[in-house]
């Protein structure tokens, strides 16, 4: 619909002839007549006018669909917040993971590494023979022997006279347990 048939539709939805809508907007009928044909328009201020006189916004009177601009708007930002919270999501995932790994970083190149420097210096190591067989022993402070050539036996008896709590005083009660059985320690 166009602005003349709009002023025409209004006019006479307010039981208005063209020469009293004239009068209220202080333009002849003539004009009237001119803009509801199309033949003219008003200007903005007489725009203005009509708008007040007809009760409707200028929007109405030159029928601009608002609406669906502003619906299309509001639509609009509603995906772009959409998008935004997304994005936010993801970027707060990430810094938890972020995080995440830095614990296990931190926890991996300072507390692992100072347990195994502990249990490399609480160590006491021994070279002996028995029997022309050699034993490499090791033991450590997690109360543990390690021995390769050991049987089980050996390892259970070494067990029992090593004191873990005094592993540097160790080797010589291993070397004592290899003199007893005919063995020696370096």
């Amino acid at each position: 619909m166009n602005l003349g048939n709009n002023i025409l539709k209004l006019r006479k939805e307010k039981h208005l002839s063209q020469e009293q809508l004239a009068e209220k907007i202080n333009v002849t009928r003539q004009t009237i007549s001119n803009w509801e044909l199309g033949e003219t328009s008003p200007n903005p201020t007489q725009l203005k006018q009509l708008s007040k006189v007809l009760n409707v916004s200028i929007d109405d009177l030159l029928d601009n669909d608002i609406k669906e601009i502003i619906v299309e708007k509001v639509s609009n930002t509603e995906k772009l917040a959409g998008i935004i919270i997304k994005i936010l999501k993801v970027m707060g995932l990430l810094i938890i993971l972020y995080f995440i790994f830095i614990i296990l970083a931190i926890i991996f190149f300072t507390i692992l590494p100072k347990k195994q420097v502990t249990e490399i210096h609480n160590m006491a190591a021994a070279t002996c023979s028995l029997n022309d067989k050699i034993y490499e022993i090791k033991v450590i402070d997690d109360e543990s022997i390690d021995c390769k050539e050991c049987s089980k036996e050996m390892i259970s008896d070494l067990k029992e006279i090593v004191d873990f709590t005094d592993i540097e005083n160790s080797g010589e009660k291993i070397a004592a347990y290899f003199e007893e059985n005919g063995g020696m320690c370096e």
